[in-house]
C-alpha cells in the first residue's frame, strides 16, 4: 500500500472528458481498495494556458503577469473537476492537506504559490515543475505525471522506462528521443517531453517523476500500482542519477 501519492492531472487529459473519466476512475478504485491511502491531484492549466500564451505574445504582457494568471488557470480547472467529480475533496491550505491521513483530494495551489513565490516566472515552468516543487514541500520522495502517452521513447520507438535526467538532455541534444506530432495522429507511441525545469528540479530535490497514461484504456494508472513486475508496467521514470 501507498501511504500517499501525488498525481499531475495534463491539460490534454482534462480537456478530454473520456480520458478524464477514465483516470479518475482507475484513482478512485486504487483509493477504494486501500492501495493508496492517501491521494492528492493537482490539476494541469489546459487550453487556458494556450489563449494566455497568445495574450502573452500579442499585447506583450510580462512574464510575472502570465505566470500567475497560468497558475490560477490550474486553480480554475481543479474547480471545474470538482464540479464532475464531487467525491474529489477541494483543497488551497498544504497545512491542512499534510494533516489529512486518508483523503482524495484536489489541490489548488495558487495560493499557497503566491505566498511561496520560489519559482522562475517563466513559460519553463509550467504544471510539471509546480507539482514537483509541492510534492518537495509536502516531503513525498516521487511524483506521478498523467499524460495522454505511454511515456518517453527513443527514435526508434522503444520506450525509455528509466530514465536519468542526465541522459534525457543527452538523448534530446543529439535528437535521439521520438517527436510528439503536431497532429497527434500517432500520439500513444510518440514522446513529448515534459517542461524543461522540471529537469533542474529532478536534480535539485533528488525526487523522480514518473510518467503514466491516463488517456490508455490498458488502465497504465490502476496497473502500475497494481502489477509487481516493472516489466510489465508501462511508464517512464526520470530520475536524478
Amino acid at each position: 500500500m501507498y501511504k500517499i501519492a501525488i498525481f499531475k492531472i495534463g491539460g490534454r487529459i482534462l480537456d478530454n472528458s473520456k480520458d478524464l473519466t477514465t483516470t479518475v476512475a482507475q484513482l478512485t478504485q486504487l483509493y477504494e481498495d486501500q492501495i493508496i491511502k492517501k491521494i492528492i491531484l493537482i490539476p494541469g492549466g489546459g487550453t487556458n494556458v494556450n489563449l494566455i500564451r497568445e495574450l502573452y505574445n500579442e499585447f506583450q504582457i510580462n512574464d510575472e503577469l502570465a505566470h500567475w494568471m497560468a497558475i490560477y488557470s490550474m486553480d480554475y480547472n481543479g474547480i471545474v473537476l470538482n464540479k464532475k467529480f464531487p467525491h474529489l475533496n477541494l483543497l488551497d491550505d498544504l497545512d491542512q492537506l499534510k494533516k489529512e491521513d486518508s483523503i482524495f483530494s484536489i489541490f489548488l495551489p495558487y495560493k499557497y504559490l503566491k505566498n511561496n513565490d520560489e519559482l522562475p516566472y517563466s513559460w519553463n515552468v509550467t504544471s510539471d515543475s509546480i507539482t514537483l516543487y509541492v510534492t518537495y514541500k509536502l516531503g513525498l520522495t516521487e511524483c506521478f505525471l498523467i499524460k495522454n502517452i505511454d511515456g518517453i521513447f527513443d527514435k526508434y520507438q522503444n520506450l525509455l522506462t528509466e530514465l536519468s535526467v542526465e541522459k534525457f538532455k543527452e538523448l534530446k541534444a543529439k535528437e535521439e528521443l521520438a517527436k510528439f506530432p503536431s497532429d497527434e495522429s500517432d500520439f500513444k507511441i510518440k514522446s513529448k517531453p515534459v517542461d524543461p525545469y522540471v529537469l533542474t528540479l529532478i536534480e535539485k530535490y533528488k525526487i523522480p517523476c514518473i510518467i503514466l497514461n491516463g488517456a490508455s484504456e490498458d488502465l497504465r494508472i490502476f496497473n502500475y500500482f497494481r502489477i509487481v513486475d516493472n516489466n510489465v508496467k508501462v511508464y517512464t521514470k526520470i530520475h536524478s542519477v
